[in-house]
C-alpha cells in the first residue's frame, strides 16, 4: 500500500484535475489523503464548499479531507504560514507520491501553491503536476488510465452542485472534464486519461 497526498488551492480542483487517478489509487488499496488550503469563499459560500468537497472526497474513496484554513485568492506569497502548513501535512502523512496543481496559471492561489509545493516536496520520491482549467502552458509526458474511475470523477464533480455552471464559458465543469479527458486518453493512447507533468519520478 502507498501512501498519497494532493495539495489544492480550492475545493474541486482536485477533482478536475486529478479525480480519476486519486480515485484509482484508492481502488488499488492506497491511503489518500487531500489538503485544500482554502474553503473558496470567494466562489461560494465557505460552509456550503466544504460540505461538498467532503461529500466529493466520500465518492472518490479518500481517507481524509485536511483543511489549510487560508483565505480564498490570498493565499500569501512564498508564505512561511502556508510552508509551515504543508510542511507538517508531509511530516503527519509522510506520501510517497504528491500531486500538486501546475505552477504556470492565471490563477494566483494556484501559482503560489505550487510555488511552495516545490521547496515543500522537495525529499518526495514521486511529485507530479496536475492540470486545472486554469492552467497554461501544459505539455504532460505522464498519463493515468482513467477509463475505470472517470464515472467517479464526473460524480464527485458533480457533488460540488455551487460549482457546475461557474466555468464563465459555454461549458459546465463536467463538459469541461469530459473532453479534457478523451483529450488526454488520446495524447496517451487510450480511451480516456489524466495528464500529469512530473516534477520528480523514482523507478
Amino acid at each position: 500500500m502507498k501512501t498519497i497526498l494532493a495539495l489544492a488551492p480550492h475545493p474541486d480542483d482536485l477533482e478536475i484535475g486529478c479525480g480519476g487517478t486519486l480515485a484509482e489509487h484508492a481502488k488499488r488499496g492506497d491511503e489518500v489523503h487531500i489538503y485544500v488550503a482554502t474553503s473558496g469563499q470567494v466562489g461560494g459560500d465557505a460552509t456550503v464548499r466544504r460540505a461538498e468537497q467532503e461529500a466529493a472526497a466520500k465518492i472518490l474513496g479518500l481517507k481524509q479531507v485536511h483543511w489549510g484554513d487560508f483565505e480564498d485568492t490570498h493565499l500569501p506569497a512564498s508564505s512561511q504560514d502556508l510552508m509551515a502548513s504543508l510542511e507538517k501535512i508531509v511530516q503527519q502523512i509522510k506520501p510517497d507520491t504528491v500531486y500538486v496543481n501546475h505552477l504556470d496559471d492565471t490563477h494566483q492561489d494556484h501559482r503560489e501553491m505550487a510555488l511552495v509545493a516545490r521547496s515543500v516536496t522537495r525529499y518526495i520520491p514521486n511529485v507530479l503536476c496536475y492540470e486545472t482549467p486554469s492552467t497554461i502552458g501544459f505539455e504532460p509526458t505522464v498519463f493515468m488510465n482513467t477509463h475505470d474511475t472517470l464515472s467517479l470523477k464526473l460524480k464527485a464533480l458533480e457533488a460540488h452542485k455551487s460549482q457546475v455552471e461557474r466555468t464563465r464559458i459555454s461549458l459546465n465543469i463536467i463538459e469541461i472534464a469530459l473532453a479534457t479527458s478523451h483529450f488526454r486518453g488520446v495524447q496517451g493512447k487510450m480511451s480516456c486519461a489524466e495528464a500529469f507533468m512530473p516534477i520528480r519520478i523514482r523507478l
